[in-house]
């Protein structure tokens, strides 16, 4: 259907807008996890297959390469370099500060890049206090195994990382997995040399047993033990000084401030990995929000379907208080440029066991043969009614107008019925208080993995929720492939509104405010087609949302409103919201969580977390597909459904209420039909069309 209020087009700078915040936390958060799996993976250094040069094997901790020649130096006598490797970290770094402060010792700290832009006011403290600040590379990967460009890579961001930081550059190197000199040896050899090659100064640390009266390099962690051990040594009054490593060495200072463009490189890098940490802190708190969500919907789904059989078992035909429901009615089929599928849902309306039938086919403007295939179906029944081009809503109120009898069923033309669909249907209108009815639509052309996907969509959510939605008094919408209604009731409502693009949602909603009651009745069985391609779903499912959206914010009032009106927008309105909008807004994370975790962190744990996710959705399809009578085999499809539609569904829903925020309004897009919607039913409605003739 095309709407009367054709629409705006809808303006792309906001999604460009989208596109680069996605890119640009994607990209931070890549890196983070880069970071983060970096430093945390329990590392191990490859044994040397080459010994240290002899001219660094000298027993002297600090090494300078330059024109082929090697030169090395150590501590004067007494003189003892304090150096920590890692960290910053914010328990035990404050401490060690506060303790070389309190005996007025300087020390070099050697830091990771990445820890140095997690804790940036620590990296300042220990420059302000007069420590010397070296590199232990980015992420304190073993250089030696290393790359060439993986090498420049960890000293280039650590010198960003130090620049935003502290505002300074070092030359001053610690290799990560390197104690003594002799442990320059191998591939850690030419890690050295290539770090040399840009003006650094390794320093490695001296043997335990070394006596630091004879001046020494030592090496501590920034953790407990070494907070012992530096406690321990700083009350050695042996020992004349406890000096950095440039101090010790009496050479020029190895931190020179940098210019201001290197800080603004050094504050981006600690924004972009910033960015980074905090969206993988915000995505486990929302991974245990939308888990807990994703399980209390299940278990609401399952609980509630169970009361819903249980109800009908009492309150539904067969009920010795219940009259069987033989009116007339009359059938709605709007249609536009529906020749494919238009003549199928005729024949099986014709075919119904429930003969007191009047079928008016309101024709809006279609510009294929829609109105023509109808008009020659021989049948007293059916009539053709045609109109401009106005609408799926306006053609209903068309149709109402035409209208005969008390009972009016609404049908999409795409749509073919059970022979008992509309007997079976109009049966809960026994009850005086209920004023309309939702069908059971069922996916017919099943046969590819698209529709075998929306199959499961239709039976898992659609009929599930149905479902609880009878048992609290609660149902949104009749959808438009098959529904009942009083005719004064639709009346008293005022009709069909224009108002949204789901008009059965708006509908359905002004019932409930009216007084009246909806249910569900799962055995009046109707296929319907659905599309057949990623973009013709994706446009379908964009305009239900969008409708839905507009219904809600249009019936918001309901809320504080009594009886019936009430008790549907406080149960029906916060369910909408919370399970249909913000849990697929927020669910994403979920799938990016898990992909986050395969890749950066635990593989195990990630694979497990999302195989518990598929059991518990294979055990509510399971049961959603054995209260439908259908085949468990459709089971296998489920888990694909998770990679690829899930995330469709996800991103329309984004798309939607993005678009209601920006205020656009959209076109009503028409799938494309194949007349393929009666291929699960078990009685071709030209045969048993016949039989009753015949009969």
């Amino acid at each position: 259907m095309s709407p009367r209020h054709a629409l705006r087009p809808e303006p792309r700078g906001h999604w460009l807008l989208l596109i680069i915040v996605v890119s640009a936390v994607a990209a931070a958060l890549v890196f983070e996890g880069w970071t983060t799996h970096e430093v945390a993976s329990e590392q191990t250094r490859r044994p040397c297959t080459k010994p240290v040069p002899k001219a660094a094997d000298t027993g002297k901790l600090v090494v300078r390469i330059g024109d082929g020649t090697v030169q090395t130096a150590g501590m004067p006598a007494r003189t003892v370099a304090l150096t920590f490797d890692g960290g910053p970290d914010p328990e035990w770094t404050p401490r060690l500060l506060d303790l070389l402060r309190a005996h007025h010792a300087h020390a070099s700290f050697f830091l990771s890049g990445a820890q140095a832009v997690r804790h940036p006011e620590l990296v300042r403290r220990i420059r302000a206090e007069g420590h010397e600040i070296g590199s232990l590379t980015y992420t304190g990967s073993d250089l030696g195994s290393a790359s060439a460009l993986r090498t420049r890579l960890e000293l280039s961001l650590t010198q960003t990382a130090l620049a935003g930081t502290a505002g300074v550059h070092t030359k001053l190197l610690r290799l990560p997995f390197t104690t003594q000199a002799d442990t320059l040896c191998g591939g850690e050899w030419t890690a050295a040399r290539r770090a040399a090659a840009q003006g650094y100064l390794l320093v490695a640390a001296d043997r335990p047993l070394r006596k630091p009266e004879r001046g020494v390099v030592r090496q501590y962690s920034q953790d407990d033990t070494g907070y012992s051990e530096v406690k321990k040594l700083l009350g050695n009054r042996r020992i004349e000084k406890f000096a950095t490593v440039s101090e010790g060495l009496g050479g020029p200072p190895v931190n020179t401030p940098v210019s201001t463009v290197s800080r603004w490189q050094g504050e981006a890098l600690i924004q972009v990995q910033g960015i980074g940490h905090t969206f993988v802190r915000a995505m486990a708190w929302v991974l245990g929000v939308a888990g807990a969500l994703a399980l209390l919907r299940l278990l609401l789904l399952v609980f509630f379907a169970r009361a819903h059989v249980r109800r009908l078992r009492r309150f539904r035909p067969g009920s010795p208080w219940l009259r069987e429901v033989n009116d007339p009615v009359t059938v709605l089929i709007p249609a536009y440029n529906e020749e494919a599928g238009i003549e199928s849902t005729i024949h099986s309306l014709l075919a119904s066991t429930h003969q007191q039938l009047e079928i008016i086919v309101v024709d809006d403007g279609s510009t294929d043969r829609t109105a023509d295939l109808a008009a020659r179906i021989d049948d007293p029944r059916v009539r053709v009614v045609r109109q401009p081009n106005a609408g799926k809503a306006a053609a209903l109120n068309t149709g109402l107008a035409h209208a005969h009898h008390d009972i009016v069923v609404m049908v999409d033309a795409d749509t073919v019925f059970e022979p008992d669909a509309i007997h079976q249907l109009i049966q809960p209108l026994a009850h005086p208080a209920i004023g309309a009815v939702s069908g059971n639509t069922k996916v017919g052309n099943r046969r590819r993995l698209l529709g075998r996907w929306q199959h499961l969509e239709y039976v898992f959510g659609f009929n599930l929720d149905r479902r609880m939605f009878e048992v609290l008094e609660c149902m949104p919408t009749v959808p438009g492939a098959i529904g009942a209604f009083r005719r004064d009731a639709l009346m008293g409502v005022g009709g069909v509104s224009e108002d949204t693009l789901a008009e059965d949602t708006d509908l359905t909603m002004a019932l409930w405010r009216a007084g009246w009651r909806v249910v569900y009745q799962e055995t009046a069985v109707a296929w319907t087609e659905v599309p057949t391609s990623l973009r013709q779903l994706w446009r379908q499912r964009y305009r239900w949302c969008y409708g839905t959206l507009q219904s809600m914010w249009k019936h918001r009032h309901a809320v504080v409103e009594v009886g019936p009106a009430g008790r549907f927008a406080r149960r029906g309105l916060p369910y909408l919201f919370l399970f249909q909008v913000a849990l697929p807004l927020i669910a994403p994370i979920v799938d990016v969580f898990a992909l986050y975790g395969v890749l950066f962190a635990d593989p195990v744990e990630s694979i497990g977390v999302w195989l518990v996710f598929l059991v518990m959705q294979l055990l509510g399809a399971g049961y959603a597909l054995r209260l439908d009578k259908e085949r468990l085999t459709a089971l296998w499809a489920m888990p694909l459904q998770l990679f690829v539609y899930r995330q469709l569904m996800y991103l329309v829903i984004i798309q939607s209420v993005v678009s209601a925020l920006f205020g656009t309004r959209l076109r009503w897009h028409r799938i494309q039909r194949s007349g393929s919607a009666g291929d699960q039913l078990t009685v071709d409605p030209a045969e048993r069309r016949e039989s009753l003739s015949s009969t």
